[in-house]
């Protein structure tokens, strides 16, 4: 009699981030630890780090009245790395634009298109948004989509 091995288990964090320059810090330590404390995590760290920054960031510079806080939720399987960032922003959905070489921003967004396997955003119950990426263990690093 052959015995069936159960998947292995799916790490989860989530945490409140006040509307600071200091929270996307925080979000990759968040990031950091799950994955550190999972299973072949690492494998997720190069893209999922720069992704949560970017999320992050944009959902404090463009997401988030003052006053609010931002979500952040992280959910790791054995085939994919979720990172979803709540906001209080309904009215404002994320924008994929060309910047310019002068432009200090607006480049973010066209990362997280180029480095997540799917990305989006859905209207958050209650008040606001959710913008997500994930990314699976095929993706590539972002040194190895630069090289």
């Amino acid at each position: 009699m052959s015995e069936i091995t159960a998947p292995p288990p799916v790490a989860r964090a989530d945490c409140w981030l006040p509307r600071s320059h200091r929270s996307p810090v925080e979000a990759r330590r968040r990031l950091e630890k799950l994955l550190a404390d999972a299973p072949d995590g690492q494998r997720f760290a190069d893209t999922g780090l720069l992704l949560v920054s970017e999320l992050v960031t944009n959902a404090i510079t463009h997401g988030t009245p003052p006053g609010n806080r931002v979500l952040l939720v992280l959910d790791l399987t054995p085939v994919r790395l979720r990172i979803e960032v709540h906001d209080a922003r309904a009215d404002r959905e994320p924008v994929l634009r060309s910047a310019g070489a002068e432009d200090e921003c607006g480049r973010g967004l066209i990362l997280v298109k180029s480095l997540s396997s799917r990305w989006g955003c859905c209207p958050r119950v209650g008040v606001g948004k959710i913008v997500w990426a994930e990314i699976g263990p095929d993706d590539l690093t972002a040194g190895e989509r630069a090289a």
